[in-house]
């Protein structure tokens, strides 16, 4: 079932500090809001410093908490209800280091929350759903998802797991159905999808049906969304890179195009935006580096570093 994006009003929002505060409330909002007790399982806070000068003159405190993730861990908290103008004044409180993502909390009610900007660095489980470049065809090494993977448990041998599902081939069709079923022994508190570029794929044959998976983005990734969140993990979209068009020729009958992966890479990004999910563009480290690629389409184990030095600057 796909994410409905709908929501009631009041918004409701978890709050796990300075918010909860009367005086915080009628300083951004004018009046206190209704509140009732909640808790967040799977996540603890740490410290983040504040330079902003007006969150510091409305909280009265220059380190405020910030949440990351641990297994079997529990905030305890507050459910704000907010009106559309209370949400957009708390958006203008919360300082660039955070970012609003839904959660599930421990009662089954989902809601906002004030999650870290950046979402892999206060990631514990992470699980990566997607096609070839993401599974690291071509890097013996096992491509950026496999870097990824080896400096993320490194930080935290004890706590930290990375597990690739990705599968050469995949579509987002083909993931959003399968997705579901692996999610649940695995544990994830963060589900990366590697936007398929076989979406943007189209035959060479004019005989053939056009392919449409650009049509059922939408439907696909609202399907993703909602399987994180019933597992209240968050969802992490990577776009697809860069491709040297001259040499990705015939893959089984299907023809890449970079104005078809341009249209896929703008139709997710707009997504994300309008869903409230973490968007990774991936395009850039490679752009006009051919010599980047196996055959156009594949990274080379040096296009597969790049990706990976870019993901870990703009996750961490």
């Amino acid at each position: 079932m796909a994410l409905t994006v709908t929501e009631s009003r009041p918004h409701s929002l978890f709050s796990f500090g300075t918010l909860m505060d009367e005086r915080v409330q009628t300083a951004l909002f004018g009046h206190a809001v209704p509140s009732s007790a909640a808790s967040l399982t799977g996540y603890t806070t740490r410290p983040l410093p504040i330079t902003d000068q007006s969150v510091i003159d409305a909280s009265g405190l220059d380190v405020h908490l910030t949440l990351e993730r641990e297994y079997g861990a529990v905030v305890e908290g507050a459910v704000l209800r907010l009106s559309d103008e209370d949400l957009a004044a708390a958006d203008a409180y919360e300082v660039d280091d955070y970012a609003r993502r839904r959660v599930l909390l421990s009662s089954g009610e989902t809601a906002w929350a004030y999650l870290d900007a950046k979402p892999l660095r206060s990631a514990e489980r992470i699980v990566i759903v997607g096609d070839s470049i993401a599974y690291g065809r071509c890097d013996p090494r096992g491509g950026w998802a496999a870097h990824l993977a080896a400096t993320h448990i490194a930080r935290n041998e004890a706590a930290h797991r990375v597990f690739n599902l990705a599968i050469p081939g995949s579509t987002l069709t083909g993931v959003s159905e399968q997705t579901p079923a692996l999610l649940a022994a695995r544990l994830p508190d963060t589900l990366l999808v590697a936007a398929g570029i076989n979406d943007s794929a189209l035959p060479l044959a004019t005989s053939q049906a056009p392919r449409d998976g650009l049509a059922h983005l939408a439907d696909n990734l609202g399907s993703l969304a909602a399987t994180a969140l019933s597992h209240n993990a968050r969802l992490v979209v990577a776009g697809p890179a860069w491709l040297d068009e001259a040499r990705t020729g015939d893959y089984g009958g299907l023809r890449f195009t970079r104005a078809r992966a341009l249209d896929l890479r703008e139709s997710i990004q707009a997504w994300c935006a309008e869903n409230y999910v973490d968007f990774l563009d991936m395009w850039e480290p490679l752009r006009d580096s051919a010599e980047l690629f196996v055959d156009g389409l594949h990274p080379t184990a040096e296009g597969h570093q790049a990706l990976y030095r870019h993901l870990e600057a703009l996750s961490r």
